[in-house]
């Protein structure tokens, strides 16, 4: 008799983990939607800036890796997309700059946009949720953008700009 309780028992907890194991899963799906509801979008380009970013390999390869953030279904492929968010913001950050952006302006949100994707794939390697780093990094992204229609769209000489600086 007690062979067919401790029988009993270990089928009993064998099945519970099962449906636990099962049911896990089907909350990080439903937290990864919560998660990528209602993102912003990404800030528009001016022509200007356009005509000189479609020559930058480097910032359309980035550009083209972040617009994967919206189409990602779930978070495994999102922690790859960050993965190549990182690679594509290295090789922007090594490649050569435009000579209208080879700035300090466009370079230090540049940097930021770093910070925010490293964050990002931070909260996603300890398991925290990544919103608030996700609306982060795509609000640096679109800041980094808006800096390229400031440059472009300036109507201030350079001679004075570079003055202000000595």
């Amino acid at each position: 008799m007690s062979k067919i309780i401790l029988f009993l028992s270990i089928v009993v907890l064998a099945v519970s983990c099962k449906d636990a194991a099962q049911d896990k899963s089907s909350i990080r799906e439903i937290r990864w939607e919560e998660t990528t509801d209602s993102l912003p979008q990404k800030s528009r380009v001016d022509a200007k800036a356009k005509t000189i970013l479609n020559d930058w390999l480097e910032y359309n390869a980035l550009d083209k890796s972040f617009d994967k953030i919206y189409t990602s279904e779930n978070i495994e492929d999102f922690q790859f997309l960050v993965d190549e968010l990182i690679e594509n913001q290295k090789k922007m950050e090594e490649g050569t700059y435009p000579e209208k952006f080879n700035i300090p302006q466009v370079k230090g949100r540049q940097k930021l946009f770093k910070t925010y994707i490293l964050k990002t794939k931070g909260d996603l390697e300890y398991q925290q949720n990544p919103r608030e780093s996700i609306l982060q990094m795509i609000t640096a992204f679109n800041d980094l953008r808006n800096q390229f229609n400031v440059v472009v769209n300036n109507t201030l000489p350079d001679e004075l700009i570079k003055n202000e600086d000595n």
